[in-house]
């Protein structure tokens, strides 16, 4: 493993632990992470969701940390107070691991940007 890759594992162990302290619960995983953030970004708290409202958080987080990065931009927010992303600049093409390597970067970045933290 490179050194690249050990520093962003240690960054996201940092972060998942904070987010542990925080909500009371250590997310297990990169969907986890993203479901809070799709909450976060959605404003209407701690409510029990659909199986699909689920969904459409998650998408709502991957839209919002890859705008970071250029490749989405909030087009709009519609009546019922859900935000909708335009595609900016097409996705690269990556296999899962690079995939998920991404968006580990993109929320670190988010945490760091929304919230002032730094995680090293």
């Amino acid at each position: 493993m490179y050194k690249k890759d050990l520093d962003l594992e240690k960054r996201w162990s940092k972060l998942l632990q904070g987010l542990a302290e925080l909500v009371g619960k250590k997310p297990s995983d990169l969907n986890g992470v993203l479901f809070l953030i799709g909450v976060q970004e959605l404003g209407q708290g701690n409510k029990t969701f659909s199986k699909e409202q689920k969904q459409d958080l998650m998408h709502i987080a991957i839209c919002k940390v890859l705008s970071y990065a250029g490749f989405y931009e909030l087009d709009y927010i519609d009546q019922d107070g859900w935000p909708h992303w335009k595609l900016m600049k097409k996705l690269p093409h990556f296999d899962i691991l690079e995939q998920e390597k991404l968006l580990k970067i993109q929320v670190l970045e988010y945490f760091e940007k929304e919230f002032d933290v730094e995680i090293k």
